[in-house]
């Protein structure tokens, strides 16, 4: 009798995503079991605990997933686990809090692929300003953009130290450069766009982080991304179903939030299907997420 595949599910939060839970059973796993309200001090031990129950054998069909909101935090917890692997004892884990990783990875790869296809640019160089941007996904997404050689800043509504200290996080965990930016008012936001040809509103649902006044005060804007799919729009003029429509009064096309959502529920799919059929360990990571969704964007061009 074959073993099945079980999935165990570990968020420091007082439940398990309802959504991470039926991607887990879209992907293939059998017994999925939620383990809420968990510190970074009981990942070794759940761990080990799902490891030496089933064999060498029996760990090929055995997984880790890390939910939670803090990005931060789910990759502690992510190197936490890998650490407390006994080979051959070893089970494959991913991270994804709030689906924020698979969510920044397909938001920076559709900003990428929509860049390269209108107006012939890489991300290098690039300055993008992410509006609303000390959440899980805007931290995510300013480092993949860093990485790829973006000159990041970082924007809050609550104003520069805040959102400087957001960067400091991510500047010292992964050796980037992102700077942090006061968005605390319209004259901030428009402040912050002066010379930018990259915009992400990563702002909480139903928030507007950018009137069409500020939109249209940055002439150098050539894609305007945003997340949010609750009325009104993040980005004044992105409609949530765009995928590099023209942005009118601008040069800058647009990318709506079920675009994005799109690449996202794709690369997150994957990502489980690997590590339930991988037949050896893996760990997933945002850097894997953002490859995939590369991957993905590449098959439909």
């Amino acid at each position: 009798m074959e073993r099945p595949y079980i999935l165990h599910m570990l968020t420091p939060k007082a439940w398990m995503s309802p959504f991470d839970v039926n991607m887990a059973a879209d992907a293939g796993y059998q017994t999925i079991v939620p383990y809420c309200g968990i510190g970074l001090g009981d990942v070794a031990g759940l761990t080990q605990d799902a490891i030496f129950s089933r064999g060498p054998k029996g760990v090929t069909r055995t997984g880790l997933f890390i939910g939670g909101r803090d990005a931060l935090q789910a990759q502690d917890m992510l190197d936490a686990a890998r650490q407390a692997m006994v080979p051959p004892f070893v089970v494959s884990v991913m991270a994804d809090p709030s689906g924020a990783y698979t969510t920044a990875a397909a938001l920076v790869a559709c900003v990428e692929a929509q860049l390269k296809k209108h107006h012939g640019q890489a991300l290098a160089g690039q300055r993008v300003v992410l509006l609303g941007g000390t959440g899980p996904v805007g931290r995510v997404a300013a480092v993949l953009a860093a990485q790829e050689g973006a000159e990041v800043l970082i924007s809050s509504h609550q104003g520069q130290t805040r959102a400087q200290g957001a960067a400091d996080e991510m500047n010292q965990r992964f050796g980037t450069r992102i700077q942090g930016v006061s968005g605390s008012d319209l004259a901030a936001v428009q402040a912050s766009l002066q010379g930018a040809g990259i915009v992400m509103g990563v702002a909480a649902a139903g928030v507007q982080v950018l009137p069409a006044a500020a939109r249209d005060a940055c002439p150098s804007l050539c894609v305007a991304a945003d997340i949010n799919a609750v009325p009104p729009e993040g980005i004044a003029g992105v409609g949530v179903m765009d995928n590099g429509q023209p942005l009118a009064g601008t040069r800058a096309v647009g990318i709506g939030a079920l675009a994005i959502g799109n690449v996202k529920y794709q690369v997150q799919h994957r990502l489980l299907k690997r590590m339930c059929s991988a037949g050896q360990a893996v760990n997933l990571s945002f850097p894997e997420a953002f490859q995939l969704a590369r991957e993905v964007l590449a098959e439909g061009a």
